[in-house]
This record gives C-alpha cells, structure tokens and sequence, in this order.
C-alpha cells in the first residue's frame, strides 16, 4: 500500500520533533560515516560501548539513524507480514512499503523502523531492544555497500596480514566458533554473520558487518579466551553436559571482541583469500579441505546465498540481482574451499591458516 509521496519524510519529522534526540555518536564503517542521534543517555552509552572500535570524531556523516526511546508509536497503515525465511516458521516482521520509503514493525516487541532517501530512525522500546538497533544500523551500511555494487553473503569473516577469509556453512555448521578458535590463533575478526563481496581488479575485496558474534556456551567452554563470556553460575550449570548436548544448546552470549582477545582484532575488511564452506558433521571420519570448482558444485552455494531482506529498500527504479549465476559469476573470482568430514576445529584452523599463509606469500 503506498501512500502520498512525501510520508515517509513527514513521518519521520514529526516523529523527531515530538522525541527530540540530542544525544550524538559517530560511526566509521570502511568509507561510510554513520551520524547516530539518541534521545537515551543510557542507549547512547550501551551503543558506544557495542561499536567501539568505530567510534569516530568525524564532523560530518554520510547518512544519520536516530533512535528514539518511546512507548511504540501508533500507526494507521495496514502492514503486511513478512513471511518466514525458509525452515523458519515464527513471523517477526511485518511492513508497509510508502511512495517515498518503507516501515517495518517487529511484531514481538513494537519497534517501528522507518527508512528510505535520506532517513533512518527508530522508535520505541530501543534500551531494551538494543540488539535491534544495533542491526539496524548495520543494515544502513549494508545497504551503503550493496549500491555501490558489492554481493551480500551469509558468512564469518577472518583476516590475517591484509588477506581475508569468509568462512560459511550450513545451518549450525560453526563459522562463528571457528572464526574466534582462528581468533585465538592469531587472525582478525571481520565479520560474524554477514560479509560482502566487491570486484577489485583480478580477485575480490572482502567487507564485513560491525556485528559482535554471538555464541552458544560450548563454544566458550572449548576456548579459553572466551572463559569470560560466559558467568560462573551458568558455566557451573554446562559443564557437565555432554559434548552433544553442548553443539544444539541454545542460549547466546554476546562477546565483546576487545575484552577477550584485547583492542584493535575488530576490523571490516581485507583482500580476500578465499571462501571456505564448512560442510562438516559429527563423525570420527578425518577432516578434509578441498578446493572446489564452484560452478562444478552449485550444491553448495545455498549455505553463502543471503537476501538483503526487508531492510533493504531499492531507490530510483534499481535493481539488485541475488540470482544463483551472480554468485558464481563473483565466486569465480577467488579460491572456494569446502572443508568435509568430521569436525575437528583444530585442523580446520590449521588449513584456512595455510590459505592465508598462501595468500600472504603470493
């Protein structure tokens, strides 16, 4: 349903006049400067903590979010639900496309998101809702890298001397955990959940999302770095379980990258090495990496695929094609690995540590 051609801009104004947002931070993703507005000194503080290590003293920005801490605003729209992603069944969203922009309201906690041209702003219960805030944000760098040409993948991200790594996998597969093992071995993080991809000259250039990865405690237990994470009375309450129980045990912790592994490991980009699909199970079968041919195994472009979603809004009549043959057309570009077998993370940090090694000395 679309309405008048100014609504969205109405809407936001109003919306910042009637919860002025005074607070300020800065935010430097790569090329793209993030001026974020809060009416919160409390979200202020727990973004600034969240993004510090892009926190800039930049006088201008290239786009501004604010995000405003209020009871959820009531809207006279009739929204449409966004479908489950596949496999998923619980909806989550639901939206209204306008003449000049898109509102996407999260069904669960009320937050209402309003974007299009030149505004992004939230509203709502935001302190108790950081985390979506959060991927707010990020989404709005997203959404800067897709239109300046680059391919969104569902990935970790990892660096070591300039050359990247986008570690993917199926569902439950691990990319995290081993992106914070590679962690432990000496690598940068550059992303946890997202990457994108942008041509650069003969190979490609490897950008990641400011998204801190977010773990199950087996993960934590396994890695003595990430011994903080998790509190003494949980870690109590999982040490006893059994390695399996631990690998489908759902329950998150955030980890704050700098207080683990010590400032500056966070970054957002490098040349690319090389994607490395795990493909792996629990099995005592050894583990294997081989380089594949990607267009020889289009079976395993499912787990590196990903939709830019709902809060990506197209502008001015442009397309942004995420079929199958754009992926291998960009793929094709860099060295894909599949690593198969049983799961071993040690000797699957050993082999993207000789790709990088690889990378490094050519």
């Amino acid at each position: 349903m679309k309405g008048n051609a100014t609504e969205r801009h109405e809407m936001v104004q109003r919306l910042r006049t009637e919860f002025p947002a005074a607070l300020q931070l800065v935010l430097a993703f790569d090329d793209c400067r993030i001026g974020v507005r809060t009416n919160s000194l409390a979200l202020t503080d727990t973004l600034r903590e969240y993004f510090s290590d892009f926190l800039s003293d930049a006088p201008a920005w290239d786009m501004l979010v604010t995000a405003h801490e209020a009871e959820p605003p009531q809207l006279p729209h009739a929204f449409m639900t966004k479908e489950p992603d596949p496999g998923k069944n619980k909806i989550k969203e639901e939206f209204v496309d306008l003449a000049d922009g898109r509102v996407v309201r999260k069904r669960l906690t009320g937050m209402v998101f309003v974007f299009g041209g030149e505004d992004s702003l939230a509203i709502g219960p935001c302190l108790d809702n950081a985390n979506q805030v959060i991927n707010f944000i990020n989404n709005r760098f997203i959404s800067w890298k897709l239109r300046q040409g680059c391919l969104l993948g569902h990935a970790a991200g990892i660096g070591l001397h300039g050359c990247g790594l986008a570690l993917a996998g199926f569902s439950g597969m691990g990319k995290s955990t081993l992106a914070l093992h590679l962690m432990s071995r000496g690598a940068d993080f550059i992303s946890n959940d997202r990457v994108l991809l942008r041509e650069d000259g003969a190979g490609l250039f490897l950008y990641g999302v400011a998204k801190l990865p977010r773990i199950n405690p087996g993960t934590a237990l396994n890695n003595p770095d990430l011994a903080g994470v998790i509190p003494p009375q949980d870690r109590e309450r999982f040490a006893g379980l059994a390695p399996e129980a631990l690998w489908i045990l759902e329950h998150k912790y955030d980890v704050f990258l700098d207080h683990c592994f010590g400032p500056g490991r966070f970054t957002l980009a490098a040349s690319m090495a090389g994607l490395v699909i795990l493909n792996w199970q629990r099995s005592p079968a050894p583990t294997v990496l081989r380089e594949v041919n990607i267009r020889q195994r289009r079976d395993l472009l499912p787990a590196f695929m990903k939709s830019a979603g709902l809060f990506f809004l197209p502008e001015h009549g442009e397309e942004i094609d995420h079929s199958e043959e754009v992926y291998l057309e960009r793929l094709v570009k860099t060295r894909v690995y599949e690593i198969s077998g049983g799961i071993d993370f040690d000797r699957a940090c050993d082999a993207c540590l000789g790709i990088l090694a690889e990378c490094r000395d050519r």
